[in-house]
């Protein structure tokens, strides 16, 4: 999902939403569920329509998803050590390079949101004056009948919460990242990296 995952494209072709944009400055667990509530009603009016086409989730994930991740420290946490050996346009390239990668990724769990998809936010067990806190939820979709655990990790900030990692039935996605990073890296440096991303993000 995701994922995580960032540019502004205007999603519906349909009237404008009533709904209130999420507040960042809420409590973490009412950001969540008004982020992933509004994702979810937003894929459910454009799936009516038809099959999502990849067009159409780079644009529902730009407008839905992105402006409430920090993907800037997703992927230094992601590339460990090796962000501090990167230049600065080896890390804005990797930065996009990642986000193409994790919309491709996580395309097919949009393209499974129907009627009866829908989110549950779990009790919150953590501080809500803390600066870096876990929601926990849990989905379920009208082809599965197991809910499905995603927990959203949350950095505070001047501006509001920001989601920078994502937890999918206990993997964690900056853990999963990490190793692969380090063995592209290992092999290629950051620039093999880079296109390796690319080269993943590319594919059909």
């Amino acid at each position: 999902m995701f994922a995580l995952v960032l540019g502004t494209a205007a999603l519906m072709t349909a009237s404008p939403s009533t709904q209130a944009a999420p507040n960042a400055k809420a409590e973490p667990q009412v950001f969540v569920a008004e982020v992933v509530d509004e994702l979810i009603r937003n894929v459910q009016t454009q799936v009516k329509k038809g099959p999502l086409s990849m067009s159409q989730i780079h644009d529902i994930v730009n407008q839905d998803i992105l402006p409430y991740v920090d993907l800037s420290k997703t992927t230094r946490l992601a590339a460990g050590k090796y962000w501090r050996q990167a230049t600065p346009e080896q890390q804005k390239a990797l930065t996009e390079a990642f986000g193409e990668t994790l919309i491709r990724t996580y395309s097919g769990a949009l393209t499974r949101v129907d009627s009866g998809t829908n989110m549950k936010i779990l009790p919150f067990r953590g501080d809500v004056n803390a600066k870096d806190v876990v929601v926990q939820s849990s989905v379920t979709e009208s082809s599965n009948t197991s809910p499905i655990r995603i927990d959203y990790r949350l950095e505070k900030s001047n501006d509001g919460w920001k989601i920078y990692d994502l937890n999918v039935e206990n993997i964690w996605l900056i853990q999963n990242y990490r190793n692969q990073f380090a063995q592209q890296i290992d092999r290629g440096g950051i620039d093999g990296l880079i296109q390796s991303l690319k080269k993943r993000a590319a594919t059909p």
